[in-house]
């Protein structure tokens, strides 16, 4: 959940997506559930606590689900909520922007 003290929408966003590591678990489980092991292979450079701390987080948020998978060998998998689903438009636009201004030369400030 985004701290209560922030006061605006936008702050709250920004709180709820906030890190570097939220915005890319949420575009990896925009293309479905996943294990933590499928997390930590296609984000290289999280650590397993880090990875653990932000899907709880998320998860506290409402924006992801934790499920455990029984098999022969129980598994746990991570799914985006209703909620987390609609966030999909926001990053989507974010990783466009970002590919379409990789290569800009900063702007000079005057």
């Amino acid at each position: 959940m985004p701290p209560a003290n922030v006061s605006c929408d936008l702050e709250r966003l920004l709180a709820l997506i906030a890190g570097r590591w939220k915005v890319l678990i949420l575009r990896e489980l925009f293309g479905g559930a996943c294990r933590p092991s499928r997390l930590r292979s296609v984000l290289p450079g999280i650590s397993q606590k880090m990875l653990t701390q932000r899907l709880r987080e998320l998860e506290r948020a409402g924006v992801v689900t934790r499920r455990v998978r029984a098999a022969a060998r129980p598994h746990v998998e991570y799914a985006l909520t209703p909620f987390g689903r609609k966030l999909r438009q926001i990053v989507l636009a974010m990783h466009r922007w970002a590919r379409r201004h990789a290569h800009a030369p900063p702007a000079s400030e005057k």
